[in-house]
């Protein structure tokens, strides 16, 4: 009897390391994905600002603002 015993806790102790072992390897690779993400806009964030002419700096010079505001009935 204590041998069945033991058998059954050590296959529950092995599936419940397996379970934590696969976990902890799917967490680790959803952190380095998101860290892959976030490095690689950054990267393209900084290239695209390196890239820039100077007819980017007015490229909004003709743009009117809105002053709207005030104007009732």
């Amino acid at each position: 009897m204590t041998t069945e015993t033991e058998t059954i806790e050590q296959a529950e102790e092995t599936k419940e390391s397996s379970t934590l072992r696969v976990i902890t390897w799917f967490s680790v690779g959803m952190a380095v994905a998101a860290l892959g993400i976030y490095l690689g806009a950054e990267l393209r964030k900084g290239y695209k600002f390196k890239r820039r002419t100077p007819y980017d700096f007015y490229a909004n010079a003709g743009e009117k603002q809105t002053g709207e505001f005030g104007v009732g009935i």
